[in-house]
């Protein structure tokens, strides 16, 4: 499988308003009930990451935008076993 072209992807981000960094987490990571007053994209690096939004669960493939809507409730977790590396993204201000 070729290996994501993260700079594309920045690129790509900031060209649509969105901001683009990388978050690593060790297995097993929860990240439990979050909102953001903007917009957020994700996109997975490496590893194996469940998300839920609204109530909703996704198990994005490496290289899937998944697009959380600002105040959306949302929960991160990584159930792969192994380190996860995932793309985040919030909406720049106009």
């Amino acid at each position: 499988m070729p290996s994501l072209d993260i700079a594309k992807v920045e690129k790509d981000w900031s060209a649509r308003g969105f901001s683009c960094g990388l978050w690593v987490d060790p297995p097993g990571q929860v990240w439990l009930d979050y909102t953001h007053q903007v917009a957020e994209l994700l996109m997975v690096v490496e590893g194996k990451v469940e998300l839920e939004i609204d109530g909703k669960t996704v198990t994005p493939q490496v290289g899937e935008e998944v697009f959380i809507p600002a105040r959306a409730l949302h929960t991160v977790r990584n159930v792969g076993g192994t380190t996860s590396r995932w793309l985040y993204g919030y909406r720049r201000s106009a």
